[in-house]
């Protein structure tokens, strides 16, 4: 349980400082006033004012916030600067500033999958080279070892996984299979049964691809290929879950914390894959146009920017409290199902 705490807190904590510090430098640098940039939620712990900032440590550090100026959220003697409220902005600065906090996400969830194609790497499929043997399963009994290299079945060539995986299904069925392998400069012969295994429903030697690493430049330039694939998969999920094409489940911060939990136990890398999919899943549904999310205030001024009218603001604002209130809806029934799966499905 509390590895589960620690961990959530820190992911929390990491993605929605990212998604407001995009915010705020964006809010910055178009000369837009910041009131307070805060870390944690909760009592003022401790604070201290630069540049007529306000920095805040707060008693709850889960995540955090930017408060910028004109946007009704002036407390005490706060006042805005002539020309530097959030609502006096053009309409391309505002849309900006709202778009950055996602936009920060994603990139850092393309950050660390560079660094995790770098540091850890991912199971090369464009080759047939072993990474790891499986326990009790036919390779380890057959011999084979770690980097040895799979160059036919059954006197079928192959060069990549998957077309060694098929070959290997289709002649698993026809009795023992007689495997080429390439072991550094030797080529060995090896015949195996493979029997169906009754956990995996089909013929497995048991054998795992190797890792490939990249360098850190192909970790750049390889990273943005696999966020926009874990982009596509998880847009496909939420439209899945829209419209109900197939059962998707849906966690609130219960059921985030426990997955946490597991995968700092399961290592460093895995936290990192964790985190990664987190970052990006927080940047990608903030950009839903759903009031009270930054998409819902970014549709209201692109719509302003097409026809050159802007809503009175107390009606953007009432719509904006009414999203919300149903987003707090949804994640009360979404927490209440966490606690229910952990204390009554078990």
């Amino acid at each position: 349980m509390l590895t589960s705490i620690i961990a959530f807190i820190i992911v929390i904590a990491i993605c929605v400082l990212v998604h407001e510090f995009g915010h705020y430098i964006t809010a910055r640098l178009l000369g837009v006033q910041v009131h307070e940039f805060a870390f944690g939620m909760g009592p003022v712990v401790r604070q201290f004012e630069r540049k007529g900032e306000l920095w805040s440590w707060r008693l709850f550090p889960v995540g955090g916030s930017c408060r910028l100026a004109g946007m009704g959220e002036e407390s005490g003697e706060e006042t805005v600067l002539p020309g530097m409220g959030f609502n006096e902005q053009p309409a391309w600065k505002r849309f900006l500033i709202l778009l950055d906090g996602s936009l920060f996400n994603v990139l850092l969830a393309f950050l660390l999958t560079a660094v995790f194609l770098c540091g850890h790497g991912v199971m090369n499929m464009e080759d047939t080279r072993i990474g790891t043997l499986m326990e009790g399963f036919p390779a380890q009994r057959a011999g084979l070892e770690v980097g040895d290299r799979v160059v036919a079945v059954n006197g079928r060539s192959v060069a990549h996984w998957r077309e060694m995986s098929d070959a290997l299904r289709a002649a698993a069925v026809q009795g023992d299979v007689r495997l080429e392998i390439q072991r550094g400069e030797r080529t060995l012969t090896v015949t195996t049964p493979i029997p169906d295994n009754a956990e995996y429903g089909h013929p497995m030697l048991g054998v795992t691809p190797a890792l490939l690493r990249y360098s850190p430049g192909q970790a750049l330039l390889n990273a943005a290929g696999y966020t926009w694939g874990m982009s596509k998969l998880m847009l496909k999920g939420v439209w899945d879950w829209v419209t109900q094409r197939q059962e998707v489940d849906v966690t609130g911060p219960i059921g985030i914390a426990s997955m946490s939990g597991r995968a700092m136990k399961e290592g460093f890398w895995s936290f990192v894959t964790f985190l990664t999919l987190i970052s990006l899943n927080l940047g990608l549904l903030n950009l839903f146009p759903i009031p009270a999310l930054d998409g819902g205030r970014i549709l209201f001024v692109l719509l302003e920017m097409v026809f050159r009218r802007r809503l009175p603001e107390r009606v953007e604002n009432w719509i904006h409290m009414t999203g919300f209130a149903l987003l707090i809806a949804l994640m009360i029934f979404v927490t209440w199902q966490d606690v229910y799966n952990l204390f009554w499905t078990r």
